[in-house]
């Protein structure tokens, strides 16, 4: 059985830890090694811990703790809720958007992102979030396709120009 709980501020650097093992993933580490962003780790973890103690916060952080290794966690899937303008399919414009789902290597195919995604996906059903969105890695497509997620297309996208 997976035991899964909600993020506290301490969970904070072990959440960061899992996003950067997220990101050398998606990448191949070329993300996380030199694009000159070296403080976003910083910046992760303060907005972690600020999040995390807010019980009125529109981020949903779930974890599994790594029984093997006090203090370390296992697994995560983090998202956030948005406010968008209210649609005809989205009545109260609530969207959900999951950013990180990641394991760590030590503990994989035991059911812990599926356990962390499913405990995300039902504090977006109980706030009220009429779709949520995520950009899926190859390998986890499997497990997002079984939990409801389809295709949705995102005609165009801009990053901040420096």
């Amino acid at each position: 059985m997976v035991t899964v709980r909600t993020g506290v501020p301490d969970d904070a650097p072990e959440l960061v830890r899992l996003r950067q093992l997220m990101f050398e993933s998606m990448q191949a580490g070329t993300a996380a090694a030199g694009d000159g962003s070296a403080g976003w780790r910083e910046a992760a973890e303060d907005l972690l811990r600020k999040v995390t103690a807010d019980p009125d916060s529109n981020f949903g952080i779930f974890v599994v703790d790594d029984t093997a290794h006090p203090g370390r966690l296992a697994a995560c899937a983090v998202g956030t809720l948005e406010q968008r303008l209210p649609a005809p399919a989205h009545p109260d414009g609530l969207f959900g958007f999951v950013f990180n789902i990641c394991t760590d290597p030590g503990s994989r195919r035991r059911g812990y992102a599926r356990a962390c995604t499913e405990a995300l996906l039902d504090w977006f059903d109980a706030r009220g979030a009429t779709r949520i969105d995520l950009h899926a890695t190859a390998s986890g497509q499997q497990l997002y396709r079984q939990l409801g997620f389809t295709e949705h297309s995102v005609p165009l996208s801009r990053t901040r120009r420096r």
